[in-house]
């Protein structure tokens, strides 16, 4: 069975492909299916493909998991340890401590549904009182647009501003639950079963160790769900919700 992998265009479609690839090597390893890596450009057309539910199994972002949840009928098989923020950073060149600061400015962000974009929307509520949005189809090339002088500021997942000792923190936002692996109803109960157990007990060989590694986590960890339910109302402005 040849299972699709997609997983949220965060990382360049080739990075994305080469950090996830050592854990699809362990998968197919442990469960002797094959997986296959689908990568999207950005996350509208991520969110097109969710919405049609073209992936079997999946690792997404908490309000994505939430919809496939809610709508879909998915069912969590792990998820990644601890929580996730995102971060306002801006250039150490313009001198910015309050996000008020940036209202007129141009900041790099991952187009909505992606979560920094939702983010970015809860801090500059007042439609009259923005800034300006510069698109980037992923979170590294929004970091770079602040580098390289086309934007004042950018929103990134936490864990990416150590990257970037040029970049300063502006504001970090709400804590949210890690990605999760998700899996469709479609899927075959002994194979969701088998891949469930392969990432629960990734830390306990040396090529699971290596997969986990190459994400930058140290473990896969139960979860029945209920922890992402909530954040699919993230999505409810979005066409087709």
């Amino acid at each position: 069975m040849n299972i699709p992998w997609p997983s949220r265009p965060v990382l360049p479609q080739e990075q994305t492909r080469d950090t996830y690839q050592p854990l699809v090597n362990y998968l197919r390893g442990k469960t002797g299916h094959q997986f296959k890596i689908i990568t999207t450009s950005n996350f509208l057309s991520h969110w097109e493909a969710i919405k049609k539910g073209k992936y079997d199994l999946v690792l997404d972002g908490p309000q994505f998991t939430g919809y496939r949840l809610e709508k879909l009928n998915y069912n969590v098989l792990a998820r990644f340890p601890d929580v996730v923020s995102y971060t306002l950073v801006a250039s150490e060149n313009e001198m910015i401590l309050e996000a008020e600061e940036l209202i007129g400015k141009i900041i790099a962000t991952t187009p909505s549904p992606a979560v920094g974009a939702l983010r970015l929307q809860e801090i500059f509520p007042n439609p009259l009182r923005q800034p300006r949005i510069m698109e980037a189809n992923d979170s590294i090339t929004a970091a770079k647009q602040v580098l390289e002088g086309k934007a004042q500021a950018a929103i990134i997942p936490a864990a990416m501003v150590g990257a970037y000792p040029q970049l300063t923190t502006v504001r970090n936002t709400e804590q949210i639950p890690s990605p999760a692996i998700s899996a469709s109803p479609k899927m075959d109960a002994e194979i969701c079963a088998s891949i469930s157990k392969a990432l629960l007990e990734a830390d306990q060989s040396e090529d699971g160790k290596k997969a986990l590694e190459a994400i930058n986590i140290t473990r896969f960890e139960v979860s029945d769900g209920k922890e992402y339910r909530p954040h699919a109302t993230l999505l409810q402005e979005m066409w087709d919700y």
